[in-house]
């Protein structure tokens, strides 16, 4: 059996020691959880890509063809890549109506800087 020895600590003491530990965890796995939802590079078929973007093998082939999609050749076939295709989508994103004003309320205080 164990002997413990109790002794008196300070409140404050105890509050800070445990808030640090809490803290230090929460960021462990933060960290931890960020590097699990990162996702290797997968090379995908055209009917992969399709059904990824989810739009019609035609369609692949025509965006393609404009230089639309990223795309990787070898032989007759075509590979694309989940990231670049991750990447691609995220590309047309269109901003709120919050960050346009918050871009254009920057540019003006800029610019009137730059005026002064």
């Amino acid at each position: 059996m164990h002997n413990l020895v109790f002794s008196p600590i300070d409140p404050e003491k105890l509050i800070t020691d445990i808030s640090e530990r809490v803290t230090a965890n929460i960021l462990k796995a933060v960290r931890n959880n960020t590097s699990t939802y990162e996702q290797p590079e997968q090379l995908l078929t055209i009917q992969e890509a399709a059904q990824f973007l989810n739009l019609t093998v035609p369609t692949i082939y025509s965006k393609v063809s404009k230089g639309e999609l990223p795309v990787m050749k070898r032989s007759k076939r075509l590979y694309f890549s989940s990231i670049e295709l991750i990447e691609y989508l995220k590309e047309g994103r269109k901003k709120s109506n919050s960050e346009i004003e918050q871009e254009a309320e920057a540019h003006l205080s800029k610019n009137k800087k730059g005026l002064k």
